[in-house]
């Protein structure tokens, strides 16, 4: 009795310690330190100690004295410790090791490492919009160029019509594309305005008003649209979150008309602000599984969905949103589903 006593005590500390080991944070290869450099991104660094990168905040919260996780330099060493067998990350500043706090070193805010590889959104986030039925309508078009040129360039002037927003001076330049529909409801979420370039006004006679072209993504033609220019910038040292609510979505555009999806690829969502959705909101990406013919019924079957990634949405609107491929395990495609992480 006492043997088989001894054998399930021995069974269970076995399990409780596999247990323990599969919940622990930390990568099985996790290295013992890490230089921050210029360049990382708290997301690859985090990737390095963590199976989970977005767990990065919860593992310095550990210490209530760290107040903002995000907060980290390049020359800064990241160290993983044991304190009562638990794993803890420190951080070594001007050769001391120390807890992760302002206080510790007086840096500009802005040189802190980026949590993503924002260059990689920056241009897009301004420019790529979804609008309403009506909305490019209703704006000042492009009535002709400079000379009556048909097209207009970097550089060049051209003429617009319509009535101008009080007091803006710097314009985006849209083309209206396809609409962008739900695969599944088929319910319209909005329609593509491409970014063909930016303008800034010089003068207004008579109703028409000479621009300056800016900047020229393509041919600024008569009848591109005029919007306002948006300036919306990520914070460098935000995180990318889980979402609170469940999200099941698909993507269904990826842009630059390429038809597999990668690393640092920007998609399309057939979800937005009005399922819970904001910028940072982190998804993964399930590939869609293969359909398969059942030889014993004759039946075609589709094989469960894997998880073959991660993005993160970078901007909402109020139906779809656009995201930022942070990985990849294999080529993703338009009709893979996204997921709460």
């Amino acid at each position: 009795m006492m043997k088989k006593i001894l054998v399930l005590l021995m069974a269970l500390t076995a399990w409780a310690g596999l247990a323990l080991a599969a919940e622990s944070p930390f990568r099985d290869d996790v290295p013992e330190r890490y230089t921050v450099k210029k360049g990382d991104t708290l997301w690859d660094i985090s990737g390095q100690f963590l199976r989970d990168p977005w767990l990065w905040p919860e593992i310095w919260q550990a210490n209530p004295q760290i107040e903002n996780p995000h907060l980290i330099y390049p020359g800064d060493v990241i160290s993983l410790v044991y304190i009562d067998g638990k794993p803890y990350l420190t951080l070594n500043r001007d050769s001391r090791t120390v807890v992760l706090t302002p206080s510790v070193k007086v840096v500009p805010h802005e040189s802190a490492i980026p949590a993503i590889p924002l260059e990689a959104i920056t241009s897009f986030m301004s420019r790529t919009r979804v609008v309403q039925p009506g909305e490019l309508e209703a704006a000042p078009y492009v009535l002709a160029g400079h000379e009556k040129r048909l097209v207009s360039g970097l550089g060049d002037d051209f003429y617009v019509r319509g009535e101008l927003t009080s007091g803006i001076d710097f314009y985006g330049i849209y083309r209206k594309r396809d609409p962008y529909f739900d695969p599944e409801t088929k319910e319209m979420l909005g329609i593509k305005a491409e970014d063909i370039g930016s303008g800034q006004l010089k003068t207004t006679e008579n109703g028409i008003s000479t621009f300056g072209a800016t900047r020229s993504e393509r041919e600024i033609r008569a009848g591109d649209r005029l919007l306002p220019q948006e300036e919306r910038r990520l914070d460098p040292t935000f995180f990318p979150q889980p979402p609170e609510a469940d999200i099941d979505g698909l993507i269904i555009d990826v842009e630059g008309g390429v038809t597999q999806v990668g690393y640092l690829d920007v998609v399309a969502l057939n979800r937005g602000e009005r399922d819970g959705l904001t910028d940072g909101t982190l998804l993964a990406i399930h590939k869609a599984g293969e359909t398969v013919r059942d030889r014993v019924t004759g039946e075609m079957v589709e094989l469960p969905s894997e998880r073959a990634g991660m993005l993160m949405v970078f901007r909402t609107f109020e139906k779809m949103s656009f995201g930022l491929v942070l990985n990849a395990d294999r080529p993703l495609a338009v009709d893979d589903h996204v997921r709460n992480p």
